[in-house]
């Protein structure tokens, strides 16, 4: 009954998987780089940053503001009493007094109170030209130019990573197809064992003993079964949510045999120069450098001119005008406080150069320990296919050895566990190469 359950479940797992998408790794990288939501994140900060620098550009140019003001108040704002008398000569009021009645001539020189601008219109428009700020606009416009780099240099970054998790998720499913296939290469030698043994017992040439050996392992083979079936559906879903994948089922194809050669080792010290790492601690010097001499600018004077044209009513009728103006302001009190700023961005400055200098040993140290790890996957593999051919040859021999009645089946089983652990050590020392391989090239820039 327990063989028919096992050969149902790999006839069904055999139709359930001819049914299945098979990807390469090149297409699982692929899907990664367009729609995992960390490139999707760096892309957009590329396009804010371009923005940024696009803004900071603007800054060259004259800055534009129209103004306009209607007003209506309670009384007029400019109100006088004008007194005719006193600005009379004493011959212009001889003159008078002969022209014109006394009652007139008294109302001529009586006070008069006169109010304006009561309400009115009054608009400008101003243009203004920055002559010189202390060259906050230059480095102002570098800083942002440094931020649109340091954003592409995120987003390299955030490829390799993305590329890293996602060729681990490959060969993880990868070693787990793998060892499903030797654990069912496994199982169908089992089963040819089985059908052996029963003879043999039937046959009274064997002991029972050996037969519940069989069935034991075979079990033991049908639970790993479940396990790397199931550790295969939730990786798949993990994958698949990590790359974008419409299928959550699916298998991953690879060259069986495709082994990528050992590279040749870097010149750690040049690849060094090349390295995303590398450039994004140069950049941060390069925006301390910057923010250093925008502090200093801001203590700096700052001349404008600029041109206006205005109009107002206030006088009941309208009135239009130009005019040119230039304009100083001279921070003085602001020294004060200014200068520690300056201070505090020479010691941000120096504080970026060291870690560049720290970081650079510490990235040259992570490459040489990627290396190592190279060169030990390398030979880990290569012990792990000998491994294979040995135990191999060690299961034929058992078996003909049980054939033959000179060894127990306790043995057989052992070479038959020997040789699944060295399909399977092969399978994981292979997936570990190309993970090593791919970390390798990330830690010297390529």
């Amino acid at each position: 009954m327990k063989k028919l359950i096992v050969i149902a479940a790999l006839v069904c797992a055999t139709a359930y998987s001819s049914a299945q998408a098979t990807y390469t790794l090149q297409q699982i990288l692929d899907s990664a780089l367009q729609h995992n939501i960390a490139m999707r994140t760096a892309r957009l900060d590329i396009e804010a940053a371009q923005q940024q620098r696009k803004e900071a550009f603007t800054k060259y140019f004259p800055s534009v503001t129209g103004t306009g003001l209607w007003f209506n108040a309670d009384k007029g704002m400019a109100k006088t009493t004008v007194n005719p008398a006193e600005m009379l000569s004493p011959e212009l009021g001889a003159t008078l007094s002969q022209m014109f009645p006394p009652e007139a001539l008294a109302a001529m020189v009586n006070p008069v109170s006169i109010s304006m601008m009561k309400n009115g219109t009054i608009g400008s428009l101003m243009a203004v030209q920055p002559v010189f700020a202390g060259g906050r606009i230059v480095n102002g416009n570098r800083l942002a130019k440094v931020g649109e780099e340091v954003s592409r240099l995120q987003l390299q970054l955030s490829e390799n990573e993305v590329e890293k998790t996602a060729e681990q998720y490959f060969w993880q499913i990868a070693t787990l197809q793998e060892k499903m296939k030797t654990v069912e290469a496994v199982e169908k030698l089992l089963a040819d064992v089985h059908k052996d043994v029963d003879v043999a017992v039937r046959a009274g040439v064997a002991l029972r003993n050996d037969l519940l050996q069989v069935l034991l392992r075979q079990n033991d083979i049908a639970s790993q079964k479940l396990k790397l079936r199931n550790g295969i559906s939730i990786v798949c879903l993990l994958l698949s949510q990590y790359c974008g994948l419409r299928d959550t089922s699916f298998h991953v194809s690879w060259p069986a045999e495709a082994v990528a050669p050992l590279p040749a080792k870097a010149d750690h010290q040049q690849a060094l120069l090349s390295t995303p790492e590398y450039q994004l601690l140069g950049k941060q010097v390069e925006a301390a450098g910057l923010q250093k001499k925008m502090a200093v600018g801001e203590n700096l004077p700052t001349v404008s001119v600029g041109a206006g044209y205005n109009y107002h009513n206030l006088l009941d009728n309208d009135r239009t005008f130009g005019m040119l103006f230039a304009t100083i302001s001279i921070p003085i009190s602001d020294w004060w406080g200014g200068s520690h700023n300056i201070k505090r961005k020479k010691i941000e400055y120096q504080k970026y150069q060291e870690q560049l200098a720290d970081h650079s040993e510490l990235l040259k140290i992570r490459m040489q320990n990627a290396w190592n790890g190279v060169e030990e996957s390398s030979l880990q593999l290569q012990i792990a296919q000998r491994s294979i051919e040995q135990a191999t040859e060690n299961l034929r021999l058992q078996r003909e050895h049980y054939k033959a009645g000179t060894s127990k089946m306790s043995d057989l089983l052992e070479a038959q566990l020997l040789y699944q652990q060295a399909c399977d050590q092969r399978t994981e020392a292979f997936a570990d190469y190309h993970n090593k391989l791919l970390e390798y090239n990330h830690a010297v820039g390529k």
